[in-house]
């Protein structure tokens, strides 16, 4: 089967974008794994299908697939690069549209300059809906828990869902970080039944952090939008950051605005298109 594909990046976290507006591709996980996989196939953190509205309320729907074929909520990066698709590909004119992905529905909006900015909805603290186990951790205090890794390490961590679930903790240093030790370590914690993003933050000033994020099925990514909300969120509920944070990651920078509470998080951050084409998917997969 030979399928139509645009490659797009947003701050590094790159994407294989399919449009499905006018038939569903029935991809499988297997397919899914080779279109991400960078020696065989295109190469991609995750892989974006954008389909039509499933109801009147919203402009499209789109479903994200981790470079391991599974499916997960939400992806930030990926919903920025999802509205410059659509309005490249002529599927809408809207400079603002709203989106429904597994996660709820969110809002995106193009800017003047180029730059994308979602509404990500509120942040979700409710353990169970996160989800998370606390049976399985250690409770500091009302926002922070303790983990106990298999190798040995003990690490603290504030507990959030931006969509998808993240588990992130403060460092001194990003770059020397163990972010591909604990990383995975941490990703498959008991705590969390249906797996964590892993989050590295190293607070630089109340205005500007660093990230480093080991995602859910993908691995350490040059950059990760919900991520950078989760961070950014856990960050101010330990008192260490204000509304608003400039996220720098290896891929580029991402700017995250949240008032508290039950308001909504703002980030804004490049959407880029790399390439167009078309590859065949081998028959034995």
């Amino acid at each position: 089967m030979q399928i139509r594909f645009t490659k797009m990046q947003g701050a590094g976290n790159d994407f294989v974008v399919l449009d499905e507006t006018i038939q569903r591709l029935n991809l499988t996980p297997a397919h899914y794994r080779f279109l991400a996989n960078r020696h065989f196939g295109v190469g991609a953190d995750q892989i974006l299908s954008v389909r039509p509205a499933p109801q009147p309320d919203v402009d499209f729907e789109y479903v994200i697939h981790n470079a391991d074929g599974g499916e997960v909520e939400q992806c930030g990066n990926g919903s920025r690069c999802f509205v410059r698709f659509v309005r490249e590909q002529g599927l809408t004119d809207k400079t603002t549209v709203r989106v429904k992905v597994h996660g709820g529905v969110i809002t995106l909006q193009e800017m003047p300059d180029g730059q994308v900015t979602v509404d990500m909805g509120a942040p979700v603290l409710d353990l169970p809906q996160v989800p998370f186990a606390p049976p399985y951790a250690r409770a500091l205090n009302d926002t922070q828990w303790q983990l106990q890794l298999s190798n040995g390490d003990s690490v603290k961590v504030g507990v959030v869902s931006m969509g998808n679930p993240h588990a992130v903790q403060v460092v001194a240093d990003v770059e020397t970080a163990p972010v591909l030790v604990q990383g995975p370590l941490i990703e498959n914690h008991a705590a969390f039944p249906k797996r964590v993003n892993a989050g590295f933050m190293q607070v630089l000033s109340r205005s500007v952090v660093r990230l480093r994020v080991f995602e859910r099925g993908s691995g350490e990514t040059l950059a990760c939008g919900t991520g950078a909300c989760a961070a950014v969120v856990t960050g101010i509920r330990w008192g260490l950051l204000d509304p608003r944070v400039t996220v720098h990651t290896h891929g580029g920078i991402l700017t995250i605005e949240w008032q508290g509470g039950d308001t909504p998080v703002h980030m804004t951050g490049p959407a880029t298109t790399v390439f167009s084409g078309e590859i065949t998917l081998p028959s034995t997969l």
